[in-house]
């Protein structure tokens, strides 16, 4: 028998681990210092950060489903920085560099993979509007370059430089690039958190939010009803409705956004490809298979199914990338809910309630923002100071015409 079967057979913590990475289901208690409302991404980063570094543990993380099935299991796991304002590339900034740390952090592996992402360039319009943003990157640390036509035919020989009669004339080679397991990110998080002492409830839906005299005093839940110090909203696609549950109307519309997988292959696409034009993204995971991506539903709704109207017209752009994936076969379609704001920037800080901190707009760039928005919301809450990195999100933007607009800075606008 070879020894490297024996040894899972004489190890203890197999085929069961006897520590879990969570703790077993436990009762609410009738008080938390801090509720976190949605167990994706963002709320278990906010009670990690919160746990190790705030010292505040007596937290409870409330979520519906089960750990990170929400947008955080539908997305396409791209991580970068490359977007259009100041504002916007100093937070996502930030993000990538706390990516690169992540598995470190959690003595964890992500699987974080450092790949780069290609924008294409199909007009003079276009190529003006690259030459801004990769300036704008730059100036603030972003390692982003304008490419010429053959430096993108070096980069990805495979590509079809005149898709859809609509010639490539340039790129935004985006260095800082990346993709990371978003179950793992979640994972990571959560244990992180339990460990020192938050509670994870999952299964456990709110159903209303407690406000007495302009503030926040609990929430209600299937399970019963919890007072709390603060409340912290992070439901990616349920922003609106859950907002509402404390009497604060959102700036926001919700829309659903679909992705699909092909079978895997041999690699042969390192970079992200995406092509605002073609309102299509393309790239190869670790396991082989394709993801495309692209553009939100045309119509609001609070609904995660699949459509073949989406699905003809997408992969029809995709082979027009890459003609030879036309003999390929498709595996699954998803689809999440995507909170959008008329700037396409999220909504973060201080609400109309007190106490009641908001984490939502986060459209179709969650998963790239969950380390930096866990940090500067645990610090948020920890201190009732708003970060300076999040004070231009703040929901007072529409009311004072501030608005950040990375509206065309998507992989594929929408």
């Amino acid at each position: 028998m070879p020894f490297s079967l024996l040894k899972y057979g004489l190890n203890k913590d197999y085929p069961f681990e006897q520590n879990a990475d969570l703790p077993s289901p436990s009762a609410l208690k009738p008080h938390y210092d801090v509720v976190i409302i949605g167990g994706g991404g963002h709320g278990v980063a906010t009670a990690y950060y919160l746990a190790k570094y705030h010292g505040i543990t007596n937290v409870a993380v409330l979520e519906k489903g089960y750990l990170g099935g929400g947008n955080t299991a539908r997305n396409t796991a791209v991580i970068r920085s490359n977007y259009l304002t100041s504002e916007g590339v100093k937070f996502y900034s930030e993000s990538v560099k706390l990516f690169q740390g992540l598995s470190n952090e959690f003595d964890f592996n992500i699987m974080y993979s450092s790949r780069g992402q290609l924008t294409l360039a199909h007009t003079d319009a276009a190529i003006r509007g690259f030459r801004q943003r990769t300036e704008v990157n730059k100036h603030f640390g972003g390692k982003t370059e304008l490419i010429d036509p053959q430096q993108i035919r070096e980069l990805v020989p495979s590509l079809n430089m005149n898709p859809a009669d609509q010639p490539v004339l340039a790129g935004l080679w985006h260095i800082d690039g990346a993709t990371a397991r978003h179950d793992a990110v979640a994972w990571g998080y959560a244990k992180g958190a339990t460990q020192r002492g938050v509670e994870l409830h999952q299964l456990t839906e709110v159903t209303g939010v407690d406000v007495d005299k302009g503030k926040v005093t609990g929430v209600q839940t299937n399970r019963g009803k919890v007072s709390c110090g603060c409340v912290v909203q992070a439901v990616a696609g349920h922003s609106s409705i859950v907002g509402a549950m404390a009497g604060i109307r959102m700036p926001i519309t919700t829309y659903p956004l679909q992705a699909m997988v092909t079978q895997p292959v041999k690699p042969f696409l390192n970079p992200l490809v995406s092509s605002p034009a073609l309102h299509c993204y393309v790239q190869q995971t670790g396991r082989g298979e394709l993801v495309f991506g692209g553009g939100s539903d045309p119509y609001p709704l609070y609904n995660t199914r699949s459509t073949m109207e989406l699905k003809e017209s997408l992969l029809a752009h995709a082979v027009e990338l890459f003609p030879f994936m036309a003999n390929m076969r498709l595996m699954r379609q998803w689809a999440g809910l995507t909170d959008m704001t008329t700037d396409y920037s999220p909504v973060m800080g201080l609400s109309p309630v007190e106490n009641y901190y908001l984490d939502a707009g986060w459209g179709t760039w969650g998963f790239k923002a969950t380390p930096i928005c866990g940090k500067t919301m645990a610090e948020l809450v920890a201190t009732g100071k708003v970060p300076e990195l999040i004070k231009p999100f703040s929901m007072a933007r529409f009311d004072t015409f501030r608005q950040v607009n990375e509206m065309g800075a998507t992989a594929a606008s929408h």
